[in-house]
């Protein structure tokens, strides 16, 4: 990953008013990855969208971070279901064109 695109873990707490041990706690679950470089923890910016995510899910309906990860896990395999049938038709179609 590209440093330039790299947000100190520290800053993103401050900013969305979250433990440090919190986002350890997704990195260690694998729902983000943390960087570390030279002992400073980092959180690439396309993490962010996640992350916010996870922030309102934990917040505003009080799922725990296990709840959480089914949640993600659910939206991955709804985007891979969609991805897969988006293929079949397009393989579905060549065969009706003749």
């Amino acid at each position: 990953m590209n440093n330039q695109y790299l947000i100190p873990a520290q800053t993103i707490c401050s900013h969305y008013d979250i433990e440090i041990s919190f986002v350890d706690e997704l990195n260690r679950m694998g729902l983000i990855t943390i960087e570390i470089i030279e002992q400073n923890h980092f959180i690439h910016q396309d993490q962010i969208t996640d992350l916010e995510k996870i922030i309102r899910l934990y917040n505003e309906l009080n799922l725990n971070l296990e709840g959480i990860d089914v949640v993600f896990n659910l939206l991955k395999k709804e985007r891979e279901l969609k991805a897969e049938i988006n293929a079949l038709r397009n393989r579905l179609r060549l065969y009706e064109a003749d």
